[in-house]
């Protein structure tokens, strides 16, 4: 298993501590020396992290690739990586956070699975950091299994593959020869540290974008440390409000990507059906690996 570092720099410690934890979970671990490398708040310049991750798609001993964190700056890579070295050797990818674009990317360009997942110097290095059930069902390529989606803000079911990611990357992609296509999907979102009129300002981007118009369903995170004191509604509200008209089921509290604890592997690129009640659930219909 490869560990890479697309975007902010990392620590040994915690980088460590995330491979010690793959290690106990039945997985060899590999890194580049040069993963420590620093240039500003990147994890060293551009053709680094571009190389780094070429490398790790190629060699023929690396079945899965794991990100070390997130942060910034995987969006220079996408302008400097050579997507046919990609596109010619698949591989499980992992991560979350500012490696949405690139993950999208990976889905379009070369028809792969990625999944949204831990990280190894955050979810892996952390104690109860990992939900590891959905963790062996993604990556032993169960064909069929369930993940609890939170509550049912808007009731119903539908069908679609799945999509998504921080909800932030996905507005910042708009305009862009990156965006995520949305049309016929389950599209997932979740974020951190956003305001309930930050979410709704990022909503609002996406639909008047076109991006909400087509979609089978909406999934959102557990969304973490976006409440806001004394607002008049809270952020499930505000989510309502800006989605009911869609006439898509709608569910909250899916607990993948920025996390307060268990981070769950959700595999984006595969069909899926959701379920929105009192309770919500989402059932796997594909295989997301072909391990």
């Amino acid at each position: 298993m490869g560990v890479v570092a697309p975007a902010s720099g990392v620590k040994q410690e915690p980088l460590e501590a995330g491979c010690r934890r793959l290690e106990r979970m039945g997985y060899k671990t590999c890194y580049l020396p040069s993963i420590f490398e620093e240039d500003s708040f990147f994890a060293g310049p551009v053709k680094r992290r571009a190389r780094e991750l070429e490398e790790m798609f190629v060699r023929d001993d690396i079945r899965a690739i794991v990100c070390a964190r997130g942060g910034y700056g995987s969006n220079y890579l996408l302008e400097a990586l050579d997507w046919s070295k990609l596109r010619k050797h698949p591989k499980i990818f992992v991560g979350y956070s500012d490696l949405t674009t690139l993950m999208t990317e990976l889905m379009r360009r070369c028809n792969m699975v990625c999944l949204h997942g831990p990280m190894v110097s955050k979810d892996l290095a952390a104690e109860d950091g990992v939900d590891e059930a959905s963790w062996y069902a993604a990556l032993s390529g169960l064909k069929s299994w369930e993940l609890r989606a939170g509550t049912g803000l808007i009731e119903g079911e539908a069908e679609g593959r799945l999509c998504g990611g921080c909800l932030s990357l996905l507005a910042a992609s708009l305009g862009t020869p990156y965006e995520i296509e949305t049309r016929g999907t389950l599209l997932f979102m979740e974020d951190v540290n956003a305001k309930p009129f930050q979410i709704d300002r990022m909503l609002m981007q996406l639909r008047l974008a076109g991006k909400l118009k087509g979609v089978n369903g909406l999934i959102f995170g557990e969304m973490k440390d976006c409440e806001q004191a004394g607002e008049d509604l809270n952020l499930q509200q505000v989510i309502k409000r800006a989605t009911y008209d869609l006439r898509v089921p709608v569910a909250f509290g899916l607990r993948s990507g920025h996390v307060s604890r268990a981070n769950m592997t959700l595999p984006l690129g595969v069909r899926a059906r959701l379920s929105a009640g009192v309770g919500a659930k989402l059932s796997i219909l594909e295989a997301a690996t072909s391990a």
